[in-house]
């Protein structure tokens, strides 16, 4: 199969395949639009089963960050870089050099991040041997680190939603159930705990398990069990396509709003969640805090004498809440899914229905 007719590849601008067998390194670029501005989305280490595993995950990772900047109102592109191979054990500084030789061969199409598997210390690394690379920023709160920003967001976005399905304002006595309380999941649910939620937990790390039960009172369960709790809302912070035909038959939930991206195994499951009567918070728009903050980061460098302002960027994000309103009233007022309403409002924004239209002109 070539990439031009992989069922992912959505005019997918440049795709870019690199291997350094000095270092290990086997990774891949997608760029998926740049009409807003350069490509912008983290670089995930991940032991994918096979390289057609890594290539559909860049390819759907790229196309959502195109999607999730535009909803946010931001001047940049879609991209995103995956790493082939086990972050606790195959990352060595080399291979991040490496990586940093990769980005820089684009020559600032794509611009990278921290992402899973990846920290800020490895952006450092990667900074190295290119400029091309965010989420490094000096003397901010977190040291340019977008995982506290991406959770508040998902936090804001999900408040959202319990005010449209339940009416409530007050988030106390909620049964929360979250899957992946790593950097992100872990921070939105101790965001979840103070406001006064009930939270259900689980992980494909022990570890991570262990610290979200001692240190914010969690409820630990299965891996598979996490999708038959009879809880309110969940909160699908891990890996994507968790939400298909086996899980969305299973869940008792009466929303979703989580931090993973591409939440969705196919465009079908948003109106199988429609119709189950499951209000769905789609995924690049609640969890679009962390590319706010990135952006700020990358606007300080590009204007010089322009300073990153904490507060500017809390305020920016704040706006995920009411676009999450927007989306939801518009999905009840039109009968169409959530997903599809942003997927709309989203392509008006970085003008993927004008290259349609083109495109068929020109044939």
């Amino acid at each position: 199969m070539s990439i031009f007719s992989h069922p992912a590849y959505d005019k997918h601008e440049q795709v870019a395949f690199y291997q350094d067998a000095k270092s290990g390194l086997k990774a891949i670029i997608a760029v998926h639009n740049t009409n807003l501005g350069p490509s912008l989305g983290g670089c995930r280490m991940w032991p994918y089963a096979d390289d057609g595993e890594a290539l559909n995950d860049v390819l759907r990772l790229s196309r959502g960050m195109t999607y999730k900047s535009a909803m946010a109102g931001l001047k940049l592109g879609g991209g995103k870089a995956v790493i082939i191979g086990d972050p606790r054990k195959d990352k060595s500084p080399e291979l991040l050099r490496a990586m940093g030789d990769f980005i820089n061969t684009l020559g600032g199409r794509y611009i990278t991040a921290e992402d899973s598997g990846t920290s800020v210390e490895d952006m450092h690394v990667i900074g190295e041997r290119t400029q091309f690379v965010s989420g490094v920023i000096e003397g901010s709160e977190h040291g340019g680190d977008p995982s506290p920003s991406t959770a508040y967001g998902v936090f804001v976005g999900l408040k959202a939603a319990a005010a449209h399905r339940w009416g409530k304002t007050d988030l106390s006595g909620l049964k929360v159930s979250i899957q992946g309380v790593g950097n992100v999941g872990f921070r939105l649910a101790k965001l979840l705990k103070e406001a006064g939620a009930e939270l259900y937990v689980t992980d494909i790390f022990q570890d991570n398990i262990d610290r979200a039960v001692n240190q914010l009172g969690a409820t630990a369960v299965g891996a598979e069990e996490i999708f038959d709790l009879d809880v309110d809302l969940f909160a699908p912070c891990a890996m994507g396509a968790i939400l298909n035909d086996d899980t969305i038959a299973r869940l008792k939930v009466g929303a979703i709003a989580g931090a993973a991206n591409n939440q969705l195994a196919e465009e079908r499951h948003a109106e199988v969640l429609r119709e189950k009567g499951i209000l769905y918070a789609p995924d690049y728009v609640i969890n679009a805090g962390g590319i706010i903050d990135v952006y700020y980061q990358q606007q300080g460098i590009r204007e010089p004498g322009k300073s990153y302002d904490p507060a500017q960027v809390k305020e920016h994000i704040d706006t995920i809440g009411s676009t999450m309103q927007e989306v939801f009233q518009r999905a009840d007022e039109s009968g169409e899914t959530t997903a599809h309403v942003a997927d709309r409002v989203a392509e008006e924004r970085f003008g993927h229905e004008d290259t349609l239209k083109n495109d068929t002109a020109a044939a």
